[in-house]
Protein backbone atom coordinates (compact mmCIF):
# COMPACT_ATOMS: atom_id res chain seq x y z
CA UNK A 1 0.00 0.00 0.00
CA UNK A 2 1.14 3.10 -1.04
CA UNK A 3 0.56 6.57 0.33
CA UNK A 4 1.21 10.02 -0.94
CA UNK A 5 2.60 12.54 1.00
CA UNK A 6 3.15 15.09 -1.73
CA UNK A 7 1.14 18.67 -1.80
CA UNK A 8 0.00 21.27 -4.50
CA UNK A 9 -1.26 20.77 -7.74
CA UNK A 10 0.51 20.52 -11.07
CA UNK A 11 0.29 21.84 -13.56
CA UNK A 12 -1.85 20.62 -16.96
CA UNK A 13 -0.85 23.55 -19.06
CA UNK A 14 3.16 22.30 -19.17
CA UNK A 15 2.47 18.70 -19.34
CA UNK A 16 -0.55 18.15 -21.32
CA UNK A 17 -1.99 15.26 -19.02
CA UNK A 18 -4.75 14.73 -16.38
CA UNK A 19 -4.06 13.22 -13.42
CA UNK A 20 -7.00 11.27 -11.88
CA UNK A 21 -7.73 10.37 -8.34
CA UNK A 22 -10.59 8.28 -7.52
CA UNK A 23 -11.82 7.57 -4.12
CA UNK A 24 -14.40 4.40 -4.13
CA UNK A 25 -13.24 1.20 -5.15
CA UNK A 26 -17.04 -0.79 -5.68
CA UNK A 27 -19.75 -0.68 -8.55
CA UNK A 28 -19.38 2.56 -9.59
CA UNK A 29 -15.48 2.39 -8.58
CA UNK A 30 -15.41 -0.21 -11.55
CA UNK A 31 -17.83 1.76 -13.92
CA UNK A 32 -15.30 5.02 -13.62
CA UNK A 33 -11.77 3.49 -13.81
CA UNK A 34 -13.30 1.39 -16.78
CA UNK A 35 -14.38 4.77 -18.09
CA UNK A 36 -10.69 6.65 -17.22
CA UNK A 37 -8.46 3.77 -19.12
CA UNK A 38 -11.15 3.48 -22.17
CA UNK A 39 -11.73 7.28 -22.74
CA UNK A 40 -8.39 7.95 -24.92
CA UNK A 41 -8.21 4.86 -26.72
CA UNK A 42 -12.10 5.40 -27.98
CA UNK A 43 -11.83 9.70 -28.56
CA UNK A 44 -8.95 12.15 -29.33
CA UNK A 45 -8.39 14.25 -26.51
CA UNK A 46 -6.41 17.19 -25.48
CA UNK A 47 -4.84 15.45 -22.63
CA UNK A 48 -3.31 12.29 -21.54
CA UNK A 49 -5.90 10.59 -18.74
CA UNK A 50 -3.08 9.44 -16.39
CA UNK A 51 -4.33 7.03 -13.55
CA UNK A 52 -2.83 7.90 -10.52
CA UNK A 53 -4.36 6.69 -7.65
CA UNK A 54 -7.44 4.83 -5.57
CA UNK A 55 -8.75 5.22 -2.16
CA UNK A 56 -10.62 2.30 -0.67
CA UNK A 57 -11.15 1.57 3.02
CA UNK A 58 -9.54 -2.26 3.00
CA UNK A 59 -6.03 -1.97 2.04
CA UNK A 60 -5.62 -5.57 0.37
CA UNK A 61 -9.09 -4.94 -1.39
CA UNK A 62 -8.47 -1.55 -2.66
CA UNK A 63 -4.65 -3.05 -3.54
CA UNK A 64 -6.07 -5.73 -5.92
CA UNK A 65 -8.78 -3.45 -6.87
CA UNK A 66 -6.05 -0.72 -7.76
CA UNK A 67 -4.03 -3.41 -9.84
CA UNK A 68 -6.74 -4.72 -11.73
CA UNK A 69 -8.13 -1.68 -13.27
CA UNK A 70 -4.85 0.22 -13.78
CA UNK A 71 -4.30 2.51 -11.06
CA UNK A 72 -0.81 3.72 -10.75
CA UNK A 73 -0.92 2.86 -6.78
CA UNK A 74 -3.79 2.67 -3.90
CA UNK A 75 -4.44 4.14 -0.74
CA UNK A 76 -6.65 3.38 2.51
CA UNK A 77 -6.59 7.33 3.13
CA UNK A 78 -8.51 9.58 0.62
CA UNK A 79 -6.65 12.49 1.79
CA UNK A 80 -3.62 11.37 0.40
CA UNK A 81 -5.50 12.22 -3.42
CA UNK A 82 -6.07 15.97 -2.35
CA UNK A 83 -2.53 16.28 -1.09
CA UNK A 84 -0.56 14.40 -4.33
CA UNK A 85 0.97 17.03 -6.73
CA UNK A 86 0.25 14.56 -9.39
CA UNK A 87 -3.90 14.43 -8.90
CA UNK A 88 -5.62 17.35 -10.50
CA UNK A 89 -9.26 16.16 -10.46
CA UNK A 90 -10.95 13.95 -8.32
CA UNK A 91 -13.63 11.66 -9.11
CA UNK A 92 -16.13 10.84 -5.97
CA UNK A 93 -17.44 7.72 -6.16
CA UNK A 94 -18.83 6.78 -2.61
CA UNK A 95 -21.99 6.62 -0.34
CA UNK A 96 -24.25 10.09 -0.80
CA UNK A 97 -23.52 10.80 2.64
CA UNK A 98 -19.47 11.25 2.06
CA UNK A 99 -19.82 13.58 -1.23
CA UNK A 100 -19.87 16.65 0.48
CA UNK A 101 -16.58 16.25 2.78
CA UNK A 102 -14.42 14.91 -0.14
CA UNK A 103 -15.69 17.15 -2.69
CA UNK A 104 -15.03 20.58 -0.59
CA UNK A 105 -11.90 19.49 0.65
CA UNK A 106 -10.67 18.66 -2.75
CA UNK A 107 -12.11 22.17 -4.81
CA UNK A 108 -10.28 24.25 -1.39
CA UNK A 109 -7.20 22.43 -2.16
CA UNK A 110 -7.67 23.59 -6.01
CA UNK A 111 -8.61 20.49 -7.46
CA UNK A 112 -11.56 19.85 -10.35
CA UNK A 113 -14.10 17.18 -8.92
CA UNK A 114 -16.78 14.67 -10.61
CA UNK A 115 -18.97 13.60 -8.20
CA UNK A 116 -21.57 10.72 -8.35
CA UNK A 117 -25.19 11.14 -8.43
CA UNK A 118 -27.44 12.39 -6.73
CA UNK A 119 -24.86 15.03 -5.58
CA UNK A 120 -25.76 14.88 -1.78
CA UNK A 121 -27.21 12.45 0.63
CA UNK A 122 -29.46 16.01 1.82
CA UNK A 123 -30.07 18.84 0.08
CA UNK A 124 -28.17 21.11 2.72
CA UNK A 125 -24.65 19.40 1.95
CA UNK A 126 -25.59 20.04 -1.59
CA UNK A 127 -25.99 23.23 -1.27
CA UNK A 128 -22.62 23.78 0.74
CA UNK A 129 -20.97 21.69 -2.59
CA UNK A 130 -22.91 23.83 -4.85
CA UNK A 131 -21.66 27.11 -2.92
CA UNK A 132 -17.58 25.66 -2.71
CA UNK A 133 -17.80 24.92 -6.72
CA UNK A 134 -19.34 28.66 -6.83
CA UNK A 135 -16.13 29.84 -5.17
CA UNK A 136 -13.55 27.52 -6.90
CA UNK A 137 -14.80 28.36 -10.33
CA UNK A 138 -13.45 31.79 -9.31
CA UNK A 139 -9.94 30.09 -9.71
CA UNK A 140 -11.26 28.19 -12.66
CA UNK A 141 -12.03 24.53 -10.89
CA UNK A 142 -14.55 22.66 -12.62
CA UNK A 143 -16.97 20.43 -11.34
CA UNK A 144 -19.20 17.57 -12.97
CA UNK A 145 -21.48 14.88 -11.68
CA UNK A 146 -21.92 11.32 -13.10
CA UNK A 147 -25.53 11.32 -14.75
CA UNK A 148 -24.09 9.26 -17.46
CA UNK A 149 -27.68 9.05 -18.91
CA UNK A 150 -27.23 11.51 -20.72
CA UNK A 151 -24.54 10.14 -22.68
CA UNK A 152 -26.42 7.27 -24.17
CA UNK A 153 -27.05 8.43 -27.98
CA UNK A 154 -30.53 7.94 -27.86
CA UNK A 155 -31.00 10.27 -24.82
CA UNK A 156 -28.49 12.72 -26.66
CA UNK A 157 -30.74 12.51 -29.72
CA UNK A 158 -33.68 13.03 -28.24
CA UNK A 159 -32.67 16.22 -26.76
CA UNK A 160 -31.16 17.47 -30.13
CA UNK A 161 -35.03 16.82 -31.79
CA UNK A 162 -36.63 18.82 -28.97
CA UNK A 163 -34.04 21.68 -28.87
CA UNK A 164 -34.36 21.83 -32.65
CA UNK A 165 -38.18 22.71 -32.01
CA UNK A 166 -38.97 19.25 -33.97
CA UNK A 167 -41.89 18.39 -31.49
CA UNK A 168 -42.93 21.63 -31.15
CA UNK A 169 -44.20 22.69 -27.54
CA UNK A 170 -43.34 20.19 -24.90
CA UNK A 171 -47.07 19.59 -22.92
CA UNK A 172 -46.20 16.62 -21.07
CA UNK A 173 -43.75 14.48 -19.40
CA UNK A 174 -43.50 10.71 -18.71
CA UNK A 175 -40.69 9.61 -16.64
CA UNK A 176 -40.03 6.01 -14.39
CA UNK A 177 -37.07 4.58 -13.37
CA UNK A 178 -38.25 0.58 -12.29
CA UNK A 179 -35.47 -1.98 -10.86
CA UNK A 180 -36.43 -5.46 -9.02
CA UNK A 181 -33.56 -5.71 -7.21
CA UNK A 182 -34.18 -4.68 -3.88
CA UNK A 183 -36.64 -7.53 -2.75
CA UNK A 184 -36.94 -9.23 1.22
CA UNK A 185 -33.41 -11.67 0.39
CA UNK A 186 -32.26 -8.11 -0.55
CA UNK A 187 -29.56 -7.66 3.01
CA UNK A 188 -29.22 -4.21 4.78
CA UNK A 189 -26.71 -2.86 2.35
CA UNK A 190 -25.68 1.14 3.01
CA UNK A 191 -28.44 2.14 0.17
CA UNK A 192 -31.42 1.10 2.12
CA UNK A 193 -30.04 3.33 5.33
CA UNK A 194 -30.69 7.01 5.57
CA UNK A 195 -27.40 7.79 7.25
CA UNK A 196 -25.33 7.22 4.55
CA UNK A 197 -27.48 6.94 1.51
CA UNK A 198 -30.40 9.98 1.96
CA UNK A 199 -32.91 8.63 0.27
CA UNK A 200 -33.61 5.07 -1.70
CA UNK A 201 -34.84 4.41 -4.95
CA UNK A 202 -35.96 8.54 -5.06
CA UNK A 203 -32.28 9.53 -4.94
CA UNK A 204 -30.85 6.43 -6.78
CA UNK A 205 -33.19 6.50 -9.48
CA UNK A 206 -35.92 9.20 -9.30
CA UNK A 207 -32.05 11.75 -10.07
CA UNK A 208 -31.65 10.09 -13.19
CA UNK A 209 -34.85 10.73 -14.52
CA UNK A 210 -35.58 13.93 -13.32
CA UNK A 211 -32.06 15.13 -14.76
CA UNK A 212 -33.02 13.37 -17.91
CA UNK A 213 -36.16 15.59 -17.87
CA UNK A 214 -34.33 18.44 -17.18
CA UNK A 215 -31.95 17.89 -20.06
CA UNK A 216 -34.26 16.68 -22.33
CA UNK A 217 -36.45 19.69 -22.42
CA UNK A 218 -33.93 22.60 -21.29
CA UNK A 219 -36.64 23.11 -18.63
CA UNK A 220 -36.87 23.63 -14.71
CA UNK A 221 -39.46 21.77 -12.42
CA UNK A 222 -41.13 25.01 -10.75
CA UNK A 223 -43.96 22.87 -7.87
CA UNK A 224 -44.34 19.08 -7.42
CA UNK A 225 -47.08 17.38 -6.32
CA UNK A 226 -49.31 13.94 -5.67
CA UNK A 227 -45.98 12.65 -4.10
CA UNK A 228 -46.19 9.42 -2.36
CA UNK A 229 -43.07 7.67 -0.80
CA UNK A 230 -43.78 3.60 0.64
CA UNK A 231 -41.64 1.81 2.18
CA UNK A 232 -42.60 -1.98 1.88
CA UNK A 233 -39.65 -4.09 2.72
CA UNK A 234 -39.33 -2.56 7.13
CA UNK A 235 -36.29 -4.81 8.06
CA UNK A 236 -33.58 -6.26 6.17
CA UNK A 237 -30.60 -9.08 6.67
CA UNK A 238 -27.87 -7.52 8.40
CA UNK A 239 -25.04 -7.91 6.53
CA UNK A 240 -21.76 -9.85 8.72
CA UNK A 241 -24.16 -9.86 11.83
CA UNK A 242 -22.92 -11.97 14.51
CA UNK A 243 -26.05 -13.14 15.65
CA UNK A 244 -27.56 -15.28 13.19
CA UNK A 245 -31.00 -14.03 11.79
CA UNK A 246 -30.46 -10.46 12.78
CA UNK A 247 -32.08 -7.66 11.01
CA UNK A 248 -31.94 -4.33 10.66
CA UNK A 249 -34.32 -1.42 9.76
CA UNK A 250 -34.35 0.02 6.52
CA UNK A 251 -34.86 3.76 6.58
CA UNK A 252 -35.25 4.75 3.31
CA UNK A 253 -38.14 4.26 0.65
CA UNK A 254 -38.46 1.66 -2.06
CA UNK A 255 -41.11 3.41 -3.76
CA UNK A 256 -41.49 6.64 -4.66
CA UNK A 257 -44.31 8.84 -7.18
CA UNK A 258 -45.04 12.29 -7.95
CA UNK A 259 -46.47 14.85 -10.31
CA UNK A 260 -44.86 17.85 -11.46
CA UNK A 261 -45.25 21.06 -13.78
CA UNK A 262 -42.21 22.65 -15.55
CA UNK A 263 -42.14 26.44 -15.72
CA UNK A 264 -42.72 26.61 -19.46
CA UNK A 265 -46.16 24.44 -18.96
CA UNK A 266 -45.58 21.26 -19.65
CA UNK A 267 -47.20 18.32 -16.65
CA UNK A 268 -44.96 15.90 -15.56
CA UNK A 269 -45.04 12.58 -13.78
CA UNK A 270 -42.15 10.61 -12.10
CA UNK A 271 -41.81 7.59 -10.25
CA UNK A 272 -39.12 5.34 -8.97
CA UNK A 273 -39.09 1.88 -7.36
CA UNK A 274 -36.52 -1.55 -6.47
CA UNK A 275 -39.39 -3.64 -6.02
CA UNK A 276 -40.95 -3.63 -9.86
CA UNK A 277 -40.86 -7.56 -10.69
CA UNK A 278 -39.20 -8.09 -14.02
CA UNK A 279 -37.81 -5.12 -14.60
CA UNK A 280 -34.01 -4.86 -14.39
CA UNK A 281 -33.03 -1.32 -15.36
CA UNK A 282 -36.61 0.17 -17.26
CA UNK A 283 -35.10 3.92 -17.07
CA UNK A 284 -37.85 5.28 -19.67
CA UNK A 285 -38.62 8.69 -20.52
CA UNK A 286 -41.27 10.18 -23.07
CA UNK A 287 -41.87 13.32 -24.24
CA UNK A 288 -45.06 14.43 -25.89
CA UNK A 289 -45.50 18.01 -27.90
CA UNK A 290 -47.83 19.66 -30.13
CA UNK A 291 -45.60 18.64 -33.11
CA UNK A 292 -44.38 15.66 -32.07
CA UNK A 293 -43.03 12.82 -29.47
CA UNK A 294 -39.80 10.69 -28.62
CA UNK A 295 -39.56 8.11 -26.06
CA UNK A 296 -36.58 5.74 -24.27
CA UNK A 297 -36.28 2.86 -22.78
CA UNK A 298 -32.51 1.84 -21.63
CA UNK A 299 -33.05 -1.74 -21.68
CA UNK A 300 -33.12 -1.29 -25.41
CA UNK A 301 -30.73 1.66 -25.00
CA UNK A 302 -29.34 2.17 -28.80
CA UNK A 303 -33.19 2.71 -29.78
CA UNK A 304 -35.27 6.03 -29.75
CA UNK A 305 -38.66 5.96 -30.52
CA UNK A 306 -39.32 9.11 -32.80
CA UNK A 307 -43.16 10.44 -33.75
CA UNK A 308 -43.75 13.02 -36.54
CA UNK A 309 -46.95 14.72 -36.46
CA UNK A 310 -46.31 16.69 -39.79
CA UNK A 311 -46.40 13.42 -41.66
CA UNK A 312 -49.72 12.90 -43.69
CA UNK A 313 -52.32 10.49 -41.64
CA UNK A 314 -51.37 7.62 -44.05
CA UNK A 315 -48.00 7.02 -43.03
CA UNK A 316 -47.74 8.21 -39.60
CA UNK A 317 -46.32 6.11 -36.64
CA UNK A 318 -43.79 5.49 -34.53
CA UNK A 319 -40.38 5.58 -36.04
CA UNK A 320 -37.40 3.15 -34.40
CA UNK A 321 -34.28 4.77 -34.76
CA UNK A 322 -31.48 3.13 -34.33
CA UNK A 323 -29.18 5.53 -32.25
CA UNK A 324 -25.48 3.61 -33.80
CA UNK A 325 -25.01 6.03 -37.07
CA UNK A 326 -21.64 8.07 -37.30
CA UNK A 327 -24.08 11.64 -37.25
CA UNK A 328 -25.46 10.39 -33.74
CA UNK A 329 -24.05 11.85 -30.51
CA UNK A 330 -20.57 9.74 -29.52
CA UNK A 331 -21.02 7.41 -32.15
CA UNK A 332 -18.18 8.51 -34.35
CA UNK A 333 -16.55 7.23 -31.40
CA UNK A 334 -17.24 3.62 -31.05
CA UNK A 335 -18.12 1.14 -33.66
CA UNK A 336 -20.13 0.23 -37.39
CA UNK A 337 -23.72 1.00 -37.94
CA UNK A 338 -25.80 -1.49 -35.42
CA UNK A 339 -22.77 -2.90 -33.69
CA UNK A 340 -24.28 -1.86 -30.67
CA UNK A 341 -22.95 0.27 -27.49
CA UNK A 342 -23.76 -0.64 -23.89
CA UNK A 343 -24.32 0.77 -20.47
CA UNK A 344 -20.14 1.17 -19.38
CA UNK A 345 -20.43 3.31 -22.82
CA UNK A 346 -22.09 6.37 -20.96
CA UNK A 347 -19.00 6.37 -18.26
CA UNK A 348 -16.66 6.29 -21.23
CA UNK A 349 -18.31 9.74 -23.08
CA UNK A 350 -18.59 11.21 -19.71
CA UNK A 351 -14.79 10.84 -19.09
CA UNK A 352 -13.88 12.44 -22.62
CA UNK A 353 -16.50 14.79 -22.33
CA UNK A 354 -15.04 15.95 -18.85
CA UNK A 355 -11.13 15.81 -20.51
CA UNK A 356 -12.01 17.59 -23.46
CA UNK A 357 -13.55 20.50 -21.04
CA UNK A 358 -10.45 20.81 -18.84
CA UNK A 359 -8.70 20.46 -21.95
CA UNK A 360 -9.58 23.74 -23.07
CA UNK A 361 -12.38 22.40 -25.25
CA UNK A 362 -16.19 21.63 -25.75
CA UNK A 363 -18.48 18.50 -24.54
CA UNK A 364 -20.48 17.11 -27.25
CA UNK A 365 -23.64 17.64 -25.15
CA UNK A 366 -23.80 19.77 -21.87
CA UNK A 367 -21.99 18.39 -18.68
CA UNK A 368 -23.85 18.59 -15.69
CA UNK A 369 -21.94 20.63 -12.55
CA UNK A 370 -22.59 20.97 -9.12
CA UNK A 371 -24.51 23.99 -10.31
CA UNK A 372 -27.01 21.51 -12.50
CA UNK A 373 -26.99 18.82 -10.28
CA UNK A 374 -27.93 20.82 -7.02
CA UNK A 375 -31.02 21.87 -8.80
CA UNK A 376 -32.55 18.05 -9.42
CA UNK A 377 -31.68 17.64 -5.36
CA UNK A 378 -34.10 20.57 -5.15
CA UNK A 379 -36.55 18.64 -7.27
CA UNK A 380 -35.90 15.60 -4.54
CA UNK A 381 -35.74 17.07 -1.58
CA UNK A 382 -39.69 19.43 -2.80
CA UNK A 383 -40.91 15.51 -3.68
CA UNK A 384 -39.94 13.99 -0.41
CA UNK A 385 -41.80 17.18 1.56
CA UNK A 386 -44.40 16.84 -0.66
CA UNK A 387 -45.52 13.02 0.00
CA UNK A 388 -44.63 13.85 4.02
CA UNK A 389 -46.96 17.68 4.20
CA UNK A 390 -49.48 15.93 1.76
CA UNK A 391 -49.95 19.10 -0.50
CA UNK A 392 -48.14 20.40 -3.57
CA UNK A 393 -44.46 22.40 -2.64
CA UNK A 394 -42.78 25.16 -4.65
CA UNK A 395 -39.38 24.19 -6.03
CA UNK A 396 -37.08 26.91 -4.65
CA UNK A 397 -33.96 26.53 -6.35
CA UNK A 398 -32.01 29.01 -3.96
Amino acid sequence: MTTVPRRGVRSQAKSRAIGIGLIGTKFMGRAHSNAWAGCGRFFDLPLEVRMACTAGRDPAETHAFGKRWGWTRSTVRWQDLIEADDVDLIDVSTPNNLHAEMSIAALQAGKHVACEKPLAGTLGQARRMRDAARRAARSGIKTFVWFNYRRAPAVALAHRLVQSGKLGRVVHVRAAYLQDWGGPSTPLLWRFQAGQAGSGAHGDLNAHIIDMARFITGDELGEVSGAIEETFIKTRAVVGAKGKGARGKSTVDDCVLFIGRFLGGAVASFESTRLATGNKNRNCIEINGDRGSVRFDFERMNELEYWDDSRPKEVQGWTRIMCTEGVHPYMHAYWPPAHLIGYEHGFTSQAADIVQVLGGGRSEVALPDFEDAYKTQCVLDAAIRSARRKRAIRVAYD
